[in-house]
Protein backbone atom coordinates (compact mmCIF):
# COMPACT_ATOMS: atom_id res chain seq x y z
CA UNK A 1 0.00 0.00 0.00
CA UNK A 2 1.51 3.33 -1.07
CA UNK A 3 0.17 6.88 -1.14
CA UNK A 4 1.00 8.05 -4.67
CA UNK A 5 -0.65 11.48 -4.31
CA UNK A 6 -2.40 13.20 -1.41
CA UNK A 7 -5.32 10.99 -0.42
CA UNK A 8 -4.75 8.47 -3.25
CA UNK A 9 -3.48 5.07 -2.11
CA UNK A 10 -2.43 2.31 -4.53
CA UNK A 11 -1.84 -1.36 -3.90
CA UNK A 12 -1.28 -4.34 -6.18
CA UNK A 13 -2.41 -7.95 -6.12
CA UNK A 14 -1.93 -11.05 -8.22
CA UNK A 15 -4.45 -11.26 -11.06
CA UNK A 16 -6.66 -14.33 -10.39
CA UNK A 17 -6.51 -15.56 -14.00
CA UNK A 18 -3.32 -14.38 -15.74
CA UNK A 19 0.00 -16.20 -15.70
CA UNK A 20 2.85 -15.09 -13.42
CA UNK A 21 5.45 -12.96 -15.15
CA UNK A 22 3.17 -11.90 -17.97
CA UNK A 23 2.26 -8.23 -18.41
CA UNK A 24 -0.93 -7.61 -16.48
CA UNK A 25 -0.44 -10.49 -14.04
CA UNK A 26 -0.26 -7.90 -11.27
CA UNK A 27 -3.16 -5.47 -11.08
CA UNK A 28 -3.44 -2.16 -9.27
CA UNK A 29 -6.28 -1.10 -6.99
CA UNK A 30 -6.98 2.24 -5.35
CA UNK A 31 -8.39 3.70 -2.16
CA UNK A 32 -9.15 7.42 -2.43
CA UNK A 33 -9.81 9.39 0.76
CA UNK A 34 -12.37 11.97 -0.25
CA UNK A 35 -14.13 14.45 2.06
CA UNK A 36 -14.53 12.14 5.04
CA UNK A 37 -15.24 9.00 2.99
CA UNK A 38 -13.21 6.37 1.16
CA UNK A 39 -13.76 5.35 -2.44
CA UNK A 40 -12.40 1.91 -3.33
CA UNK A 41 -11.70 1.49 -7.04
CA UNK A 42 -11.59 -2.05 -8.50
CA UNK A 43 -10.40 -3.57 -5.20
CA UNK A 44 -8.70 -6.97 -5.12
CA UNK A 45 -7.57 -8.31 -1.73
CA UNK A 46 -5.79 -11.64 -1.94
CA UNK A 47 -4.24 -11.80 1.53
CA UNK A 48 -4.19 -9.68 4.65
CA UNK A 49 -6.64 -6.80 5.02
CA UNK A 50 -4.41 -4.92 7.45
CA UNK A 51 -3.01 -2.39 4.99
CA UNK A 52 -6.42 -1.50 3.60
CA UNK A 53 -7.93 -1.34 7.09
CA UNK A 54 -5.34 1.31 7.90
CA UNK A 55 -6.46 3.50 5.00
CA UNK A 56 -10.25 3.16 4.98
CA UNK A 57 -11.95 6.00 6.82
CA UNK A 58 -15.55 7.14 7.11
CA UNK A 59 -18.28 6.01 4.75
CA UNK A 60 -17.21 3.71 1.94
CA UNK A 61 -18.32 3.27 -1.68
CA UNK A 62 -16.84 0.60 -3.93
CA UNK A 63 -16.52 1.66 -7.57
CA UNK A 64 -16.11 -0.80 -10.47
CA UNK A 65 -14.76 0.58 -13.74
CA UNK A 66 -15.52 -2.54 -15.82
CA UNK A 67 -17.40 -5.75 -14.90
CA UNK A 68 -14.23 -7.89 -15.13
CA UNK A 69 -12.96 -5.96 -12.10
CA UNK A 70 -15.69 -6.87 -9.60
CA UNK A 71 -13.09 -9.04 -7.80
CA UNK A 72 -13.25 -8.33 -4.03
CA UNK A 73 -16.06 -5.77 -4.22
CA UNK A 74 -18.55 -7.89 -2.27
CA UNK A 75 -16.02 -8.66 0.45
CA UNK A 76 -15.20 -4.95 0.76
CA UNK A 77 -18.86 -4.03 1.07
CA UNK A 78 -19.34 -6.68 3.74
CA UNK A 79 -16.27 -5.54 5.69
CA UNK A 80 -16.65 -1.78 5.42
CA UNK A 81 -20.31 -1.26 4.56
CA UNK A 82 -21.57 0.94 1.77
CA UNK A 83 -22.65 0.07 -1.74
CA UNK A 84 -21.05 -1.34 -4.89
CA UNK A 85 -21.40 0.85 -7.98
CA UNK A 86 -20.81 -0.31 -11.55
CA UNK A 87 -22.30 -1.19 -14.93
CA UNK A 88 -25.36 -3.43 -14.63
CA UNK A 89 -23.34 -6.27 -16.17
CA UNK A 90 -21.49 -6.46 -12.82
CA UNK A 91 -24.55 -8.27 -11.44
CA UNK A 92 -23.44 -11.44 -13.24
CA UNK A 93 -20.38 -11.52 -10.98
CA UNK A 94 -22.16 -10.70 -7.73
CA UNK A 95 -24.45 -12.70 -5.49
CA UNK A 96 -28.09 -11.93 -4.93
CA UNK A 97 -28.31 -9.60 -1.98
CA UNK A 98 -24.99 -7.82 -2.55
CA UNK A 99 -25.53 -4.05 -2.12
CA UNK A 100 -25.26 -3.14 -5.80
CA UNK A 101 -26.31 0.08 -7.52
CA UNK A 102 -26.15 0.61 -11.26
CA UNK A 103 -23.69 3.36 -12.14
CA UNK A 104 -24.59 5.80 -14.90
CA UNK A 105 -24.16 9.50 -15.64
CA UNK A 106 -27.58 10.01 -14.04
CA UNK A 107 -27.07 7.74 -11.00
CA UNK A 108 -23.75 8.02 -9.21
CA UNK A 109 -22.22 8.70 -5.81
CA UNK A 110 -21.75 12.41 -5.13
CA UNK A 111 -18.55 13.74 -6.63
CA UNK A 112 -17.99 10.77 -8.95
CA UNK A 113 -18.51 11.25 -12.69
CA UNK A 114 -18.82 8.11 -14.83
CA UNK A 115 -18.03 8.68 -18.50
CA UNK A 116 -19.60 6.68 -21.30
CA UNK A 117 -17.11 5.50 -23.94
CA UNK A 118 -17.12 3.32 -27.02
CA UNK A 119 -19.12 2.96 -30.22
CA UNK A 120 -20.90 0.66 -29.62
CA UNK A 121 -21.03 1.64 -25.97
CA UNK A 122 -18.66 -0.30 -23.74
CA UNK A 123 -19.45 -1.76 -20.35
CA UNK A 124 -16.36 0.07 -19.14
CA UNK A 125 -16.78 3.60 -17.79
CA UNK A 126 -13.79 5.71 -16.77
CA UNK A 127 -14.55 7.44 -13.46
CA UNK A 128 -13.57 10.99 -12.54
CA UNK A 129 -13.30 11.60 -8.80
CA UNK A 130 -13.84 15.31 -8.93
CA UNK A 131 -12.39 16.42 -5.58
CA UNK A 132 -8.87 15.23 -6.46
CA UNK A 133 -9.14 15.16 -10.25
CA UNK A 134 -8.38 11.43 -10.40
CA UNK A 135 -9.49 9.79 -13.66
CA UNK A 136 -9.73 6.01 -13.14
CA UNK A 137 -9.53 3.54 -16.04
CA UNK A 138 -10.28 -0.16 -16.14
CA UNK A 139 -8.84 -1.49 -19.42
CA UNK A 140 -9.18 1.29 -22.00
CA UNK A 141 -5.94 3.06 -21.07
CA UNK A 142 -2.97 1.25 -19.54
CA UNK A 143 0.63 1.82 -18.58
CA UNK A 144 3.00 0.09 -21.00
CA UNK A 145 6.60 -0.49 -19.88
CA UNK A 146 9.35 0.26 -22.36
CA UNK A 147 7.16 2.32 -24.70
CA UNK A 148 7.65 5.93 -25.74
CA UNK A 149 5.33 7.03 -22.94
CA UNK A 150 3.63 5.50 -19.91
CA UNK A 151 0.03 5.58 -21.19
CA UNK A 152 -1.46 3.99 -24.30
CA UNK A 153 -4.85 2.75 -25.45
CA UNK A 154 -5.02 -1.02 -25.06
CA UNK A 155 -6.82 -3.25 -27.50
CA UNK A 156 -6.88 -7.03 -27.54
CA UNK A 157 -9.34 -7.90 -30.30
CA UNK A 158 -8.61 -8.59 -33.96
CA UNK A 159 -9.73 -5.11 -34.96
CA UNK A 160 -6.99 -2.97 -36.45
CA UNK A 161 -5.51 0.15 -34.97
CA UNK A 162 -7.22 2.04 -37.78
CA UNK A 163 -10.61 0.69 -36.64
CA UNK A 164 -9.89 1.82 -33.08
CA UNK A 165 -8.99 5.28 -34.28
CA UNK A 166 -12.13 5.55 -36.40
CA UNK A 167 -14.68 4.07 -33.97
CA UNK A 168 -13.26 4.07 -30.44
CA UNK A 169 -10.88 7.00 -30.10
CA UNK A 170 -13.48 9.70 -30.91
CA UNK A 171 -15.48 8.61 -27.87
CA UNK A 172 -12.44 9.37 -25.68
CA UNK A 173 -11.91 12.90 -27.00
CA UNK A 174 -14.08 14.54 -24.27
CA UNK A 175 -11.65 13.18 -21.65
CA UNK A 176 -9.04 15.66 -22.85
CA UNK A 177 -11.14 18.56 -21.56
CA UNK A 178 -11.52 17.25 -18.00
CA UNK A 179 -9.71 18.73 -15.01
CA UNK A 180 -7.43 15.71 -14.56
CA UNK A 181 -4.68 15.78 -11.94
CA UNK A 182 -4.06 12.03 -11.75
CA UNK A 183 -4.62 9.15 -14.18
CA UNK A 184 -5.16 5.90 -12.30
CA UNK A 185 -4.82 2.70 -14.31
CA UNK A 186 -5.27 -0.87 -13.11
CA UNK A 187 -2.62 -2.23 -15.49
CA UNK A 188 0.79 -0.59 -15.38
CA UNK A 189 1.91 2.63 -13.72
CA UNK A 190 -0.43 5.49 -12.94
CA UNK A 191 0.44 9.12 -13.66
CA UNK A 192 0.26 11.77 -10.94
CA UNK A 193 2.53 14.43 -12.47
CA UNK A 194 1.48 16.50 -15.50
CA UNK A 195 -1.44 14.10 -15.71
CA UNK A 196 -3.64 16.08 -18.05
CA UNK A 197 -0.87 16.53 -20.59
CA UNK A 198 0.14 12.88 -20.33
CA UNK A 199 -3.48 11.80 -20.76
CA UNK A 200 -3.66 13.78 -23.99
CA UNK A 201 -0.43 12.26 -25.25
CA UNK A 202 -1.60 8.77 -24.28
CA UNK A 203 -4.79 9.16 -26.28
CA UNK A 204 -2.83 10.32 -29.32
CA UNK A 205 -0.19 7.56 -29.35
CA UNK A 206 -0.57 4.47 -31.47
CA UNK A 207 -2.75 1.98 -29.64
CA UNK A 208 -1.11 -1.09 -28.12
CA UNK A 209 -2.12 -4.63 -29.03
CA UNK A 210 -1.63 -7.29 -26.39
CA UNK A 211 -3.43 -10.52 -25.55
CA UNK A 212 -2.87 -12.48 -22.37
CA UNK A 213 -4.60 -14.70 -19.88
Amino acid sequence: MREIAPGIHRWTARHPEWHPGDWGAEVACFAVRDSGRTLLVDPLVDGSWDALDGVVHGDVATLITIPYHVRSAAECAERYGGSIWGHRACLKRLAKGDPFHELSPETTPAGVRPIVIGKPRRHEMPLLIESCGALCFGDALVGVPGSEGPLRIWFWSDYSDAWYRRRFLPSLEPLKELDVRAVLVTHGDSVVKDARAELRRGLERESWYHRSG
